[in-house]
């Protein structure tokens, strides 16, 4: 059996492709050799072709990350979706029942290879389909609570993300006090918007439902990578569905919920929360950046993240960003 070296620079390191094979030959498969990196840097992932049957996806977690009960709620949720027919796409289980495995250091999870493209969404018909499906994700979703996984909140997402910033010296010593200027300003109004939309219920979700996590068949979305499944307000993960305009936006709105409240119910107080959210999900992305530095992936894939010019670029997009939680929320009819 393959073993991993000693003192690796980082953990991934450690990951070798003989591991990665070994690992899904655990599931009683014979793989080729074929291996592909997907692009995914949270976590490594890769599509491994074997030699009798369809290629596989092996998820390996990212070391220290999460405890294993939550990624076992993970996989609990999309299995649940999936036996309701809600087209996710669920890990694999081994003879024992499994789906976390373990090998060479590392937790991994076998997923099933699933074809697709990205969705353009440019239909109302798409954009009315898709919504149904997340109305009947959210249904399921209502239904039980995370245990294990992250609630989000503005402390969690926010505060926590700006004093790493802070406390880590990330940002450039001449843009230090007009980035935390502007980060402190955003605050006030997105806690006076939860505190407005107090009465949302904090659900099940996917919980980063942008266009990269869903696969577009002849049949129809199909949503993957459910890492960042958590408990939240709905509108999570509807918001990163939309583009453009105002107008454009809320046209789009309109064709999702349309689909949407076939099943679930909508709380129009929660498209008070979508700017806020898209504020504390822009300061969750620049520490989340600046925590992972130390993995030589992020350096290479993220060069831009050291430059000056990108916390110019910060400081710039924040005071848009301020601009536009004085905003009306979206406007939608039920």
């Amino acid at each position: 059996m393959t073993t991993a070296p000693d003192s690796p620079t980082h953990p991934y390191d450690a990951l070798t492709p003989e591991i990665i094979l070994e690992a899904v030959e655990l599931y009683g498969v014979r793989c080729t050799g074929g291996l592909l990196a997907l692009n995914s840097y949270e976590n490594r992932v890769y599509r491994v072709d074997t030699e009798d049957g369809p290629a596989s996806v092996a998820k390996f977690y990212r070391p220290a990350r999460w405890e294993e009960a939550a990624i076992l709620e993970e996989h609990a949720f999309a299995h649940q979706l999936a036996e309701h027919e809600i087209p996710a796409v669920a890990p694999l289980a081994r003879e024992d029942g499994r789906t976390l495995s373990h090998h060479g250091g590392f937790r991994f999870a076998v997923f099933p290879w699933q074809p697709g493209r990205a969705p353009e969404l440019n239909s109302n018909e798409d954009r009315a389909l898709l919504g149904r499906y997340l109305g009947r994700l959210h249904r399921l979703g209502a239904a039980e609570s995370f245990r294990h996984r992250a609630r989000l909140g503005i402390e969690e997402f926010g505060h926590r993300s700006v004093r790493y910033l802070r406390e880590h010296n990330v940002v450039p010593e001449e843009l230090r006090e007009p980035f935390f200027a502007i980060t402190e300003y955003l605050f006030p109004p997105i806690e006076t918007a939860f505190h407005a939309a107090a009465d949302a219920a904090w659900i099940r979700l996917h919980g980063d439902c942008h266009l990269g996590n869903i696969l577009w068949t002849d049949t129809g979305p199909h949503l993957v990578d459910f890492d960042d499944c958590l408990a939240g307000p709905a509108v999570q993960d509807l918001w990163m569905l939309l583009s453009g305009g105002r107008e454009e936006m809320e046209l789009q709105l309109a064709d999702v919920l349309s689909g949407y409240t076939e099943f679930m119910e909508f709380n129009s107080a929660e498209l008070r929360l979508i700017e806020p959210l898209r504020t504390l999900r822009m300061l969750r992305y620049m520490a989340w950046l600046a925590e992972r530095w130390d993995d030589p992936a992020f350096p290479r894939n993220f060069p831009w993240f050291a430059t000056r010019r990108y916390w110019e670029e910060q400081v710039l997009t924040l005071k848009q960003q301020a601009a536009a939680l004085d905003e009306l929320p979206l406007a939608w009819m039920a």
